[in-house]
């Protein structure tokens, strides 16, 4: 009977969520993890094995969806000349992000999670105001690279909570991530061969809507998201990395295909990704939460934004004017999904306290609930100042 009502509560969250969202007019996916929370603490939602499991499976289809995300073609919109800019503004963050964590004496967490990049809350932001806005240009095409740069990022990470730090095992693993991500490289490079001088081949793996009876597109899609991520679990490495390849392989070479790519984002978006935020938000015991962990939640959003306007200003000012630079700061600031993620895996390894991932947990939430706000009332706030500019990048 436990389980039924489980069952019906978390179906119950996915289908009025989006409903609650246009109501409250915030980010669904805080809307997820507060309904999840709540229900946490009345005892709707808790610790089933299956809800685990099914959870998990819901972050390594975000990884995959984040992977269709990405295009290679938007980091060309930064030319040869902003490429040092770029590279400085990744070298200032990380810099004041380890600045802050050694001055207040924080751990390997917060230096992983502060500045990391998540393109989920992005693209909402995009949706809503498109892509020719110089600002959000310019937010997209640093959050393609940052979002790799966090892939990364969060694959060593888990690598060194593994392997408990500096250890044999950690530089295995990088040789090993190092090897996977040059295999990686060339299975990329010989399908871009293979489906050039054979087109056909592309079709046979996956035939047209009006040929596939079977539901061909699913089935390869899925299968292979699910053997990548196996191939990682037995080199064991963190299974994000398969995830996001799976994604990639697809929005490379099946960009095309529009109709896939919606099926696999609204199986995703729809189903999925929302048990994995529904389930994060139940692991928040409200009971719990003290002022403490709020004033610690307030410290670690103020961080993340701090260090994203310092960066830009010294970096992007000359190219935005002051206005656009503070919305692409902002823009930037809301890497939900790889926080909460990040706060995850630190938890159960145990290199943050339960107080602690309480604040990640809720500092990701008001993160993107506040901006959301924020961006949309300076965004009609300047509106009226902002002239088109000319794109430098």
């Amino acid at each position: 009977m436990e389980k039924i009502i489980l069952i019906i509560t978390i179906c119950t969250i996915i289908m009025i969520s989006p409903l609650v969202s246009k109501l409250i007019k915030a980010p669904v996916v805080v809307v997820e993890i507060i309904l999840g929370l709540i229900c946490g603490y009345i005892g709707l939602i808790y610790g089933d094995e299956t809800l685990k499991l099914v959870a998990k499976f819901g972050f390594i289809y975000l990884m995959f969806l984040a992977g269709l995300e990405i295009n290679f073609k938007l980091v060309k919109i930064i030319k040869a000349t902003m490429t040092i800019n770029v590279i400085l503004y990744f070298v200032l963050l990380y810099s004041l992000a380890g600045a802050v964590c050694w001055f207040f004496n924080l751990g390997l967490t917060y230096f992983v999670a502060i500045p990391i990049f998540s393109l989920g809350m992005l693209m909402m932001l995009i949706k809503e105001y498109g892509k020719d806005e110089p600002w959000l240009n310019l937010a997209l095409s640093i959050g393609v690279v940052g979002e790799i740069v966090s892939i990364l990022a969060l694959t060593l990470f888990s690598s060194w909570t593994e392997n408990s730090g500096l250890s044999s095992g950690f530089f295995i693993s990088i040789l090993t991530i190092v090897s996977v991500i040059i295999g990686t490289i060339l299975l990329l490079r010989f399908s871009y061969m293979l489906f050039w001088w054979f087109p056909e081949v592309k079709k046979y793996l996956i035939p047209d809507s009006t040929d596939d009876k079977h539901d061909q597109d699913i089935r390869f899609s899925i299968s292979l998201l699910l053997i990548l991520v196996s191939i990682m679990l037995i080199l064991k490495i963190d299974v994000v990395l398969g995830a996001f390849t799976a994604g990639l392989f697809f929005k490379m070479f099946f960009m095309q295909r529009q109709e896939l790519l919606h099926k696999i984002e609204s199986f995703g978006f729809g189903f999925f990704a929302p048990i994995f935020f529904i389930y994060t938000g139940s692991t928040v015991k409200l009971d719990m939460i003290t002022l403490d962990i709020l004033k610690h939640a307030l410290f670690i959003i103020i961080t993340i934004i701090s260090i994203r306007l310092i960066s830009s200003f010294l970096v992007f000012l000359k190219y935005l004017k002051p206005k656009q630079t503070t919305l692409f700061a902002l823009s930037d600031s809301m890497p939900l999904t790889f926080m909460v993620a990040i706060a995850m895996i630190s938890y159960n390894y145990g290199l943050i306290t339960q107080e602690e991932y309480f604040s990640f947990i809720i500092a990701s939430m008001l993160d993107g609930l506040f901006l959301m706000m924020l961006i949309r009332k300076l965004y009609k706030f300047f509106k009226l100042d902002i002239k088109p500019v000319e794109s430098k990048f």
